[in-house]
């Protein structure tokens, strides 16, 4: 089958990759003719696990195509996926302005039948807008002669794992109101859930909310983790065996129960303030909501705390070896990281920083201070040469099992250890002589 894609951010390059894995003919397009241009010889300008291999071998063997040519790619497709940005407006609420111009120009461009699939994040309401964009730039062309379908298809993929997801998804979701629509995306989608039936269709309203809704509640089981690991400090209890303890009852699952420093990157923070504000337009207030934002703010100062509890609140002469940037592993995403709160926090005391990420390096040296308090190292053990303390943000795999008597060597004596994800073994850290600080452990 043949499809436009409209945007190469996260969501547009994974979808259209994965959709040209399957055998389909895609054309992904953007107006950034750099990206475009790097796109076309193979470069793929963001770290996600198998992106670049299914892109370069789709490129290979034609059945993925770049281009910054609406027209062209219009021309060729049925399909028409709009996976532009919604980023966050001050207010919270989401920015629709690049979803709306793709709307525009499909109507200005297209010259028969397509069916247009929002895959862009939107606030329920928004695909029957782009519906009604369409339908006014054709009769504006005089066109209402050609056929078109709006429907709404939520992506849920989770960054370092956005192939897997993509390829073998837990559920396909479609919004139409068109049963004609809704059996041809079943056919384009049919090849990612052969082994079981996960094609669901609602209400175009039902699937817009789905998809914030889902965040939502994830948002949520991770912020009432942090506010429960604080409470579990305080009266002797072990959050990671609350963690278990809860997790086992088939009522709850073990999913998204991990305290540590909040939830970060480009879905949670954005999706759950779009959504306090479209219930406030509504008349409706999201108390829990609110309640989840603010202890997600507030668990990284939670963090800081413990920090400056051990050093004092002046870190002048202090160093600090920062292990993890991105907002998580698996990926060089720096939107949200809490690294950048923390670390900031640190620079603002008079700290000094040495740090390291397998992936996001580049992109946190665009986002931190350049007057040389910030040195970013090539490895690991590295970033502790001189250190004073060992703050572990981000979960990257290499940093479960470190070699400690490596670690003792290269950092001062009586460093401490502040572990903001529970990575590693309280009673070994300190049998070395280290002070350690998790989150929610004694």
């Amino acid at each position: 089958m043949r499809v436009c894609i409209i945007g190469t951010g996260y969501v547009g390059l994974v979808t259209g990759a994965c959709l040209a894995e399957n055998g389909n003919d895609v054309w992904c397009v953007d107006v950034d003719a750099a990206k475009i241009a790097g796109l076309q010889e193979g470069k793929v300008p963001i770290y996600e696990p198998g992106l670049e291999d299914i892109v370069q071998r789709n490129l290979s063997q034609k059945r993925l195509r770049f281009t910054t040519d609406l027209k062209e790619a219009l021309d060729e497709s049925l399909f028409v996926f709009i996976a532009v940005g919604t980023p966050p407006l001050d207010d919270g609420s989401a920015d629709l302005c690049y979803v709306f111009e793709a709307a525009s120009q499909i109507g200005r461009l297209m010259d028969g039948y397509k069916i247009v699939v929002a895959k862009s994040t939107v606030p329920v309401g928004t695909t029957g807008k782009i519906n009604d964009i369409i339908s006014r730039e054709l009769a504006e062309r005089v066109r209402g002669d050609i056929e078109f379908d709006v429907a709404f298809c939520p992506e849920f993929l989770k960054e370092g794992a956005a192939v897997e997801d993509c390829l073998r998804p837990d559920r396909v979701i479609i919004g139409t109101e068109n049963e004609r629509t809704a059996e041809l995306l079943r056919e384009l989608f049919a090849p990612f859930v052969m082994k079981e039936n996960r094609f669901y269709t609602m209400s175009i309203p039902s699937a817009e909310m789905t998809k914030y809704a889902s965040n939502a509640m994830l948002a949520t089981r991770i912020s009432f983790m942090n506010e429960l690991s604080r409470l579990c400090e305080k009266v002797g209890a072990d959050v990671d065996q609350v963690r278990v303890g809860m997790g086992t009852d088939s009522r709850i699952g073990s999913s998204f129960l991990y305290a540590g420093l909040g939830y970060g990157g480009s879905c949670f923070p954005k999706d759950v303030q779009a959504l306090i504000h479209c219930a406030s337009g509504c008349g409706v207030d999201l108390a829990i909501l609110r309640a989840v934002e603010d202890v997600n703010r507030k668990q990284r100062q939670f963090f800081i705390d413990k920090i400056t509890g051990h050093f004092g609140d002046d870190l002048e002469g202090k160093t600090f070896a920062i292990w993890g940037l991105s907002f998580k592993p698996q990926t060089d995403d720096m939107r949200e990281a809490p690294s950048l709160t923390i670390s900031e926090a640190l620079l603002s005391k008079g700290a000094l920083l040495r740090a390291f990420d397998p992936v996001a390096m580049e992109k946190a040296g665009e986002l931190l201070t350049r007057d040389g308090s910030v040195t970013f190292c090539p490895d690991a053990y590295e970033a502790l040469r001189g250190a004073d303390a060992l703050v572990l943000v981000t979960e990257w795999p290499q940093f479960r099992r470190p070699d400690w008597e490596r670690i003792r060597s290269l950092m001062k004596p009586g460093a401490a250890v502040f572990d903001g994800r529970n990575q590693l073994s309280s009673a070994h850290v300190r049998a070395l002589g280290f002070s350690y600080y998790g989150i929610g452990r004694v």
